[in-house]
């Protein structure tokens, strides 16, 4: 996982339409690159109070700040101005199509900071450029392993190489679940606890089945058979069989793994010739719903098994009493 950065223009070339962005001066390359996926409104900064003044963060101008602005002389104005770029700045992109005051465009080619503009209004803007960000610097990880959408539960199954993730897969996909990405899945953190898997854009929905080669899941099976992406929610480690081992059978033991700080359920499923693995991934679903929802099979077989012992002891307390 590493520390992403993005450029002022990239972040302009790849949002210009869908942000209704224009260039309002000449440099587009910054002193300070897209470093956070969070936004500043510099209000404050320009009356003087500079603490808290958050610079390394994209500055929006909005209807109040540009209102302050012509509100005031030119000189103070001007003094305005020099304390919004007293220290380096990444952007400053003004809302509403407002008109920009000349003393903040001479400013900023002054101090070679882009300026740029917008016919959004300030607040739906902030929503969209922050769920673009909060979207480009979420931290990812790469995994090993391939992800299936079962009965709208996202899981992935992960393994030694060859152990068959692939194969159980296609059969998946065969009986009408969905693959979301085979052999290597990127994971996405989109909020605390949120985990997000999707495919590789060069890989698409193409798997390789030893034997066979490289097949196409979409021209093969159809539309319905692929996801662009899903909720990651449980992880189905599958192992070979060993009979030394010491294998979950009643379910009491809860089990995680970890992906960028998150935890979420893992199964260890043992493979052996004429294991049905299929049908268990569709029972891992189906059970991880009922976990959702506060069913626990585990628990309920459980505590039906202490209250039977319990109604025997009681049985058969009241029968060595009862002599007549």
């Amino acid at each position: 996982m590493q520390n992403k950065v993005l450029s002022v223009r990239e972040f302009f070339d790849t949002n210009a339409k869908t942000l209704a962005l224009e260039q309002l001066n000449e440099p587009l390359d910054g002193s300070l690159p897209i470093t956070v996926p969070d936004i500043h409104r510099p209000g404050l900064a320009l009356t003087g109070f500079m603490q808290n003044y958050l610079n390394e963060r994209i500055q929006i101008l909005g209807e109040t700040e540009i209102l302050y602005l012509n509100a005031r002389t030119k000189s103070q104005r001007k003094r305005d101005i020099d304390n919004l770029f007293s220290v380096p700045l990444v952007c400053i992109i003004v809302t509403r199509d407002l008109e920009v005051p000349e003393e903040l465009v001479k400013a900023a080619n002054e101090h070679g900071i882009p300026l740029l503009g917008t016919s959004m209004l300030t607040t739906p803007f902030i929503h969209e450029l922050t769920r673009y960000l909060s979207d480009y610097f979420a931290p990812t990880e790469v995994v090993h392993g391939t992800m299936v959408d079962v009965y709208g539960v996202g899981l992935l199954f992960t393994g030694k190489s060859g152990i068959g993730k692939s194969e159980i897969a296609l059969d998946l996909i065969e009986r009408g679940h969905r693959l979301v990405a085979d052999d290597s899945v990127l994971v996405v953190r989109k909020a605390e606890d949120i985990l997000i898997g999707r495919g590789h854009e060069h890989l698409q929905h193409f798997m390789e089945i030893r034997g066979i080669g490289i097949i196409d899941i979409q021209a093969k099976f159809g539309i319905r058979a692929i996801r662009v992406q899903k909720r990651l929610e449980v992880a189905v480690n599958l192992m070979e069989w060993d009979a030394k081992k010491h294998w979950e059978r009643e379910g009491l033991e809860e089990r995680h793994s970890t992906i960028l700080g998150v935890k979420i359920p893992q199964v260890d499923v043992p493979l052996f010739p004429g294991k049905n693995i299929t049908v268990i991934a569709e029972v891992i679903a189906m059970n991880h719903m009922f976990n959702v929802y506060g069913y626990k099979a585990a628990d309920r077989f459980n505590q039906l098994l202490i209250d039977r012992m319990e109604s025997d002891r009681r049985t058969r307390h009241y029968l060595r009493y009862d002599t007549e």
